[in-house]
């Protein structure tokens, strides 16, 4: 039994030996240009900014090495870019980095009184220095600070046309709260009328069916303030205008 707890001791006493003589090797390895990233790949970002960002990107990878990853420091290199959600990356040893950049969408920008229009995402977030072309307008009554817009009928606004089907978004020029609340402006077709920013998955969905349907043809508003019972109103007299199919 005595020999046993000797010989047990003696393996401790080895592996103990063995880690303390491992363990700055492999904090060296960690860094060392042994495994430098030398080949950077980035994926998941296109628009006006993303030559910019895949450069950043690459320029803080290449001071990695792929056993010590810093994906801190990858995101302070595109902290410019509010486009830039979040990343992911993957390693291929010895030498690659793979780095996936989750990206916000614009669906709206957003215009200030004799400002400039600036893209946002979804939730709300400013993205500034993208694109805002061809993305529907919203109007606000003061210039956004910070990153992202706060409270009120803008941010509705911007979260009822991310619940838009694409198809549908692409179509929409203008969103603003009038008499009827929220209301879209529809390219070469009617306003739609949504009242407040509530089901908004649900009224985009009647609204598609309205505008599908040949009885809607010439309508000057589809109300979907109860998205249950959507109403094609103002119809034109056949022939006098016709309201372009999804």
């Amino acid at each position: 039994m005595a020999s046993f707890a000797r010989r047990r001791t003696r393996v401790v006493l080895g592996i103990v030996v063995l880690l303390a003589v491992l363990a700055p090797l492999a904090f060296w390895l960690r860094d060392s240009s042994l495994v430098g990233v030398q080949r950077v790949a980035v994926s998941g970002i296109d628009g006006e900014q993303a030559g910019e960002i895949r450069r950043a990107l690459t320029s803080a990878g290449r001071d990695m090495t792929t056993l010590h990853v810093r994906e801190n420091a990858l995101l302070s290199a595109v902290a410019a870019y509010p486009v830039v959600r979040s990343l992911r990356t993957e390693t291929d040893f010895p030498h690659g980095l793979r780095i996936i950049v989750n990206a916000h969408e614009p669906v709206a920008a957003v215009r200030p009184p004799g400002g400039s229009l600036m893209a946002v995402a979804g939730d709300g977030t400013l993205l500034r220095g993208s694109a805002t072309r061809d993305l529907p307008v919203v109007s606000i009554r003061t210039a956004p600070g910070g990153e992202r817009l706060r409270k009120g009928d803008a941010l509705d606004a911007v979260r009822l046309l991310a619940a838009a089907p694409r198809a549908l978004r692409l179509r929409v020029a203008r969103i603003y709260r009038g008499p009827h609340g929220l209301t879209a402006t529809m390219e070469n077709g009617p306003k739609l009328y949504f009242g407040g920013a509530a089901q908004p998955a649900a009224k985009w969905g009647a609204a598609a069916q309205v505008l599908n349907h040949d009885t809607s043809r010439g309508a000057a508003y589809v109300d979907l303030r109860v998205a249950e019972r959507p109403v094609a109103g103002g119809l034109r007299p056949r022939g006098a205008e016709t309201q372009p199919q999804l």
